[in-house]
Parts: C-alpha cells; structure tokens; sequence
C-alpha cells in the first residue's frame, strides 16, 4: 500500500482544453515546495472537447493526476461534489481549472490549517477582467443571500477553499441535488477563516457561468438555506389583497355616484384584482419548493461516472468517499473499474 495522501485538489472541468495543461503546470510547481504527498482529482462535467484526453495523457507519466469522467453534463456543483467524493487526502482544496483562482495561495492555505483552521476560504479583493454588470450582478447577489438566510455565509467568496477531511466528509454526507457548496460549508460550521487574494482574468476559453447558470445558482443557493421567499409570498398576497380592497371601495364609489363605469366591469376588476393577483404571485414562489421537493423525492444518483484513470487502486479512497460512491452510482463506477 502507498503513502497516505495528504492533500487531494479537486478541479471540476468543462470544455477546458485550452488551460486544462497550464493549469496542471501552475499546480504541480505550487505543491512541489509543500514537502507533502498530493493528489490531483480531475473532474470532467461532459466535455466535448478533448480536455478528458488532455488529463488522462497527463495521468499517464504523473500517477498522481487521476480523472472522473462524467457520462454526460450534470453540473458545476455536482462536479465538485464527486471530486470530494473521490479525494482520499487529510485536506482538500477546491480550485476551478480556469486560474481566476491562483493556485499558488494552497501552500498559505495549508499554513492556516496548520494553524487549526478547518476551513479556509478565498475571499476576493478585487476580481479582474469582469463586467460592471458581473460585478453588480455578484455583489448584489451575496448581499441578498446574506440578508435571506439565517446561515452566515461569507461575502465575495467562490468555491476556492480548503477543507479539513472532516469537514469534506460532512458535506459529502448531504446528498441533495440542489447544492450551493460554498452555503453548505458555511452550514457545517467548524472553525473557519478568510484569505484575501486578487481574482485575476480568466486564463483562456469562455466563462461556464453565463447568465442563465448564474441565476439558476442563485435560486439554489435561496431555496436551499432560506424559506423567506415563502413567507415574502405571503405577506405580497396580504398586500395585495389590502390593495385589492382598496380598490374595490374605489370602483364601487365610481359606480354609484359616477356614470364613468361599464355594466358588468366592476365586478369582473375586483374578482381579478383579489384573486388573480394573489395566485399568480404564490404559485410561482411554491411551484419553486415544490419542483425541487419532488427532484429530491425521485432519489436519483447526483452523477453517473462513465470512466475513470489512476483510480483504481482501493487503498487510495476513503472509506466514506468509497460508500457514497456505491450508493450514488451504481451502474457507472462499475462500467470499467
């Protein structure tokens, strides 16, 4: 049996054949100098270019790269949620393939965890190469997140984080589907703390998180660690309904001491006005709850694995990585292993 791992990086990759072997260089020089034995846990979310092919030739003369390749695209939070069930390390870091995250800042998160820290986060500074529509769109986000939830989840703050074992097992055991990573961390407490970096510009190709994934991020990260929108759809039908009443008053005053009205108009505005508008504004808010209620219900595995390369070897996973995989895929961790 082989050295015990001690740090287990996990990078999950969509379409990153550009970057895919800078990134796997910036890597392996920041973690020569630890003195420590690691691991880089590849995870490919469906790509359809040669970025699978790119990290297996890697593996091929470095042991230490292994791959997870996905059957097809399940997502970005799914992707990491797989490499942490695949890391084997005492710590694991998780780092995008894109190098907006520096992947020289893991030796001075290792530093901190040495310190006693269980987590350590990247919180950034500044964030280069971003729109004023990305950076408003951010910001306001995190500060709404913050304000909905009862979990203090840090502002400005990615996925890039190390975690203890213990910390990684925990999240590992929440198994739903709509997962928000970084507000998940956050729920499990532990002692945590902050490093501050500067987000450089993305190294080459295009942004996995265009508007319609940052959104769809948002409504999980909301309806996971908050019922607020819940009871804010309550207090809009009261509103509503109080404004409706208003109304009503109004539209009959026209009607019996005006001649302004239409025969048969007041009755059909104030049904509209009390009942339309409160359902109208409720079933999109518990349609919501609802849709994700019944994805969990179905009990799907959260990913299917088609393949996989220098992860063969039992005695380089954890036993509680190695039960959540029996359990998440059971067709595809035995296609070929």
């Amino acid at each position: 049996m082989g050295r015990a791992v001690f740090l287990s990086v996990v990078v999950p990759m969509y379409n990153e054949e550009e970057v895919i072997e800078t990134t796997y260089r910036r890597m392996t020089q920041a973690l020569e100098n630890l003195g420590e034995t690691y691991e880089l846990v590849f995870v490919n979310d469906g790509s359809r270019d040669r970025t699978a092919n790119i990290v297996r030739d890697l593996g091929k003369s470095d042991g230490r790269v292994k791959l997870v390749d996905f059957s097809r695209n399940f997502g970005h939070q799914i992707a990491v949620t797989a490499g942490m069930d695949y890391a084997s390390g005492r710590v694991v870091v998780l780092i995008d393939a894109d190098l907006q995250d520096p992947p020289e800042l893991i030796p001075d998160m290792v530093a901190l965890w040495r310190q006693g820290y269980d987590v350590v986060y990247g919180k950034r500074t500044v964030r280069k190469g971003e729109s004023w529509f990305k950076k408003t769109t951010a910001s306001l986000f995190y500060r709404t997140l913050h304000a909905m939830t009862s979990v203090s989840i840090p502002l400005d703050t990615g996925d890039f984080r190390l975690m203890d074992r213990k910390v990684c097992d925990a999240i590992g055991s929440m198994r739903e589907r709509s997962r928000f990573i970084r507000g998940m961390v956050s729920w499990a407490g532990f002692r945590q703390t902050a490093l501050e970096y500067v987000r450089e510009e993305r190294f080459a190709g295009e942004t996995k998180y265009p508007l319609r994934k940052m959104i769809r991020l948002s409504l999980d990260a909301i309806t996971s660690f908050s019922t607020k929108p819940l009871k804010f759809a309550g207090i809009l039908g009261f509103v509503m309904s109080a404004a409706g009443f208003v109304y009503l008053i109004v539209v009959l005053c026209q009607r019996i001491f005006t001649d302004t009205t239409i025969q048969g108009w007041t009755s059909t505005i104030v049904i509209s006005l009390l009942f339309h508008g409160i359902t109208l504004s409720l079933l999109g808010v518990l349609g919501e709850y609802i849709g994700r209620t019944y994805e969990e219900a179905k009990r799907r595995p959260l990913y299917l694995v088609a393949d996989t390369f220098n992860l063969e070897r039992g005695e380089e996973e954890s036993d509680s990585g190695r039960e959540r995989r029996r359990e998440e895929e059971p067709v595809g961790r035995g296609m070929r292993d």
